[in-house]
Parts: structure tokens; C-alpha cells; sequence
């Protein structure tokens, strides 16, 4: 089964879900924007630009798969065109900071990666 948001991260790109009628982005996908009551949603690739909003260093994986990647970082990033996504970033990034949307490979999928501006 596909997704809009994994299937762009497969492509190289953020996207969000964004309501034609009003403009408003959705927090998580929707069937009717939680702004207007519109149905006209969409998918929109971000530019991949963000401001990091909250950071955390993961030194013991959740599961075996994650273990390769020990330790990392994970941030909560809010992109220029407003909904806020979690992502792996490089070591030493820190709130406030500008970044940059990367993709990495990781088994069957991609994984949203940021890197600093």
C-alpha cells in the first residue's frame, strides 16, 4: 500500500496536505479541512525548508533495524509552509536552526533526513 507522504519521500520531496478552498495545511491528513469544512484536499511538495522546533539524541534504538543507525538525532521541524514533521537530522543540530530536507534509503523505505542551511 502506498501513501502520499512516503511515496514523496521515495521521490525526494516533503509533502503536506493542503486545503484548495481556504489554503490552510492540515496537521495530519484529513478528509475535510479542519479550517473551512472544505473537500478539496491535496498533496503539496514542500521547498524542504524547516526551522528545527525541538531536538533528541536516540542512543538506544527502538528495535533491531534502528540499532545500524545508534546513535541519532531526531528533530520536530517546522517547514516554511507551516505543518510540522519529525525527521532524523545530523549530530549537533539545535532548535532554532535552519535545515534543509535529505532523504536516506533505509531498508524498503526512505527516511526524511535534514541537514543544516
Amino acid at each position: 500500500m502506498t501513501h502520499p507522504y512516503t511515496d514523496g519521500l521515495d521521490a525526494g520531496v516533503v509533502r503536506y496536505q493542503c486545503c484548495d478552498d481556504c489554503g490552510a495545511w492540515q496537521p495530519m491528513e484529513r478528509h475535510a479541512c479542519r479550517s473551512c469544512g472544505g473537500l478539496q484536499l491535496r498533496w503539496r511538495d514542500a521547498a524542504g525548508l524547516a526551522t528545527v522546533h525541538a531536538v533528541t539524541e536516540i542512543s538506544r534504538a527502538p528495535d533491531e533495524a534502528f540499532r545500524a543507525l545508534a546513535p541519532y538525532t531526531l528533530v520536530l521541524a517546522t517547514l516554511d509552509e507551516g505543518p510540522r514533521v519529525m525527521g532524523h537530522a545530523e549530530p549537533g543540530v539545535a532548535i532554532g536552526d535552519r535545515v534543509r530536507a535529505g532523504f536516506l534509503r533505509f531498508g524498503e523505505g526512505t527516511l526524511l533526513r535534514f541537514r543544516r542551511e
